[in-house]
């Protein structure tokens, strides 16, 4: 009897350790293929849409993919200067960063900071879901290696802008570009850029026009910082 309860529970293992490796494979597959192909959606955009249409079930997403030569440099330092000041220097992980957030959220007794680099955030839009639990943040780590891995930093970058959201229901550098400001991203000014990137953390506050204190000093930072940081 103990037996046979023993080889059920180690073929159990055995079943969810072959389940585990084929998910990472189904990631791996993914990002192999999106290193010259565009993802048409992510699992975040998914999520943002499905919410969306509980009150509007004919609503769509702004979003239109641009390639990275049609995507201000202004766009490309303010993002990596606000997001992930390392990101050419790292391989997917800002130690320091996280270090830094954990000693901050332990003070403040809540979570304030993050410490996740543009490859980890893209890396969970793509994929996961947004809950904050340690398996998530694992598959996270997982699959920020395979970007790093597989994608040049340029890639990894081009993806980033065009998938991350500005806006309720507003996703990419072009959609963000001609909603809030009325140009193509190809033209942001330096000012532009600046003020985009300082909305990343929380988009859905900002509406077309919408100007906050935080805001326009977060874009004056930011806009200080752009000339000195280097992007692939």
């Amino acid at each position: 009897m103990l037996g046979m309860i023993g080889r059920t529970i180690g073929y159990s293992i055995l079943a969810a350790l072959i389940a585990l490796v084929f998910v990472q494979f189904w990631f791996l597959l993914h990002i192999w293929y999106w290193v010259d192909h565009n993802p048409a959606t992510t699992a975040f955009m998914e999520a943002r849409l499905e919410h969306l249409r509980e009150k509007n079930p004919h609503v769509k997403l702004e979003f239109r993919w641009v390639p990275y030569q049609r995507i201000s440099p202004n766009l490309k330092r303010a993002i990596v200067v606000a997001e992930d000041a390392k990101f050419l220097d790292h391989d997917g992980f800002d130690w320091e960063g996280i270090q830094k957030a954990y000693e901050r959220n332990r003070e403040k007794g809540r979570i304030v900071a993050g410490g996740s680099t543009i490859s980890q955030q893209l890396a969970k839009n793509l994929f996961l879901s947004g809950e904050r639990t340690w398996w998530r943040k694992a598959q996270e780590a997982v699959i920020t290696i395979m970007l790093e891995t597989v994608m040049t930093k340029r890639r990894i970058l081009e993806i980033y802008l065009n998938v991350i959201e500005w806006g309720n229901g507003v996703f990419g550098a072009e959609a963000a570009a001609q909603y809030h400001f009325g140009v193509p991203a190809s033209d942001l000014a330096p000012p532009q850029a600046a003020q985009l990137a300082a909305m990343v953390p929380s988009p859905r506050r900002y509406r077309q026009g919408t100007e906050t204190p935080y805001l326009l000093k977060r874009t004056e930072i930011i806009l200080s910082r752009m000339a000195a940081v280097a992007v692939p």
